[in-house]
């Protein structure tokens, strides 16, 4: 890590692991899906630097970091969460279910359940 040059949006977030390649990093830059510090970026090669707070898409989720440091390299996971603090909210998978509404159980040994039977499960966990 070091403080020398500020690198490309794109390859922060490579190195940081928030994306498999530079190229699904760089696609959603040019998508204009990346907001740095409130302001929407639509370039890869855009400067980030300690401090800032970056906003984007990432699967189901909307990311919120803190630029925390520069990489050199793209290192281990766990020298990755090292670049980074993460502000994002709780995602919905770890907030247990509303109360009030089941959890999708089933009784046991009633076996695998029916594609049928999933879609009406994923409508009462809330995953349409």
């Amino acid at each position: 890590m070091s403080d020398g040059p500020t690198p490309r949006l794109d390859k922060w977030l490579w190195h940081a692991r928030f994306f498999k390649s530079r190229t699904l990093a760089s696609a959603l830059c040019a998508a204009g899906k990346v907001r740095v510090d409130g302001n929407a970026v639509t370039k890869a090669h855009a400067p980030v630097r300690p401090g800032q707070v970056l906003t984007f898409v990432q699967g189901r989720h909307i990311r919120v970091v803190k630029v925390l440091a520069i990489a050199t390299r793209r290192g281990p996971a766990s020298e990755a969460q090292t670049l980074f603090e993460d502000l994002s909210p709780p995602s919905p998978e770890t907030a247990m279910p509303p109360a009030g509404r089941p959890a999708g159980r089933r009784d046991r040994g009633a076996g695998r359940p029916t594609k049928k039977e999933r879609r009406i499960t994923d409508r009462l966990t809330g995953f349409e």
